[in-house]
């Protein structure tokens, strides 16, 4: 169980990757603008500064997430307690981002279920293997 839940960490911190070049630095592309529901060129360049900070967010959290489950898998037993809480914590930062999401914006609700879904995952497995 442990192992699935450091596959799902690595997948949700891909996803947050995904998500950071998106908010950072394809913004204003219609591709973009499509995704983020952006009805114009002038609303994307007005929140162009907040996305490139969120995204960045994004990035830090995936990054956490995924390196913990690196440290787990790959780091020696004393390593793993450092692992396993660099993982939930990233984890668990982007499963409360992603309902903040799903509550906060009715129709981003969509793009927030596929943001919660990896990470929570991750934590449903992490969870079930400390009671194992």
């Amino acid at each position: 169980m442990l192992i699935a839940s450091c596959i799902f960490a690595v997948l949700a911190g891909l996803l947050h990757a995904l998500i950071f070049v998106l908010e950072s630095f394809r913004w204003t592309e219609p591709n973009t603008m499509k995704t983020f529901s952006i009805s114009s060129v002038e609303e994307a360049e007005a929140t162009k500064e907040m996305a490139y900070n969120q995204g960045f967010y994004n990035l830090f959290l995936g990054i956490m997430a995924a390196a913990g489950a690196v440290i787990t898998l790959l780091g020696q037993q004393s390593q793993q307690t450092v692992g396993i809480t660099l993982m939930a914590a990233g984890t668990a930062s982007m499963v409360l981002a992603a309902l903040v999401l799903f509550t906060g914006s009715p129709d981003k609700r969509a793009a927030a279920v596929k943001q919660f879904t990896l990470p929570a995952l991750s934590l449903v497995f992490l969870i079930i293997s400390a009671l194992l």
